[in-house]
């Protein structure tokens, strides 16, 4: 099944700029690298990137870009999982 949603430039940016970033957290890098694997491509969240995303956005230690960042992986998932 082919995945018809992408990444949006706004969070393509902000995942860009997330890499760039010396003081940016690991799990931040890591999430910023699959938004911007799904901005222009078919590509879906795989269940690994699914399961650390969802951790985060149900956790209270991390900030709004990290979370932000989660929610666009989750939102690339696939709902058939």
């Amino acid at each position: 099944m082919t995945n018809k949603k992408q990444s949006s430039s706004k969070m393509a940016s902000l995942a860009s700029s997330v890499l760039t970033d010396s003081g940016s957290s690991l799990i931040q890098k890591t999430l910023a690298g699959s938004v911007l694997s799904q901005a222009g491509s078919s590509h879906q969240t795989g269940s690994e990137m699914e399961s650390i995303a969802s951790g985060v956005l149900q956790s209270d230690k991390y900030n709004d870009t990290t979370k932000s960042l989660a929610a666009s992986v989750l939102s690339q998932s696939n709902k058939e999982r």
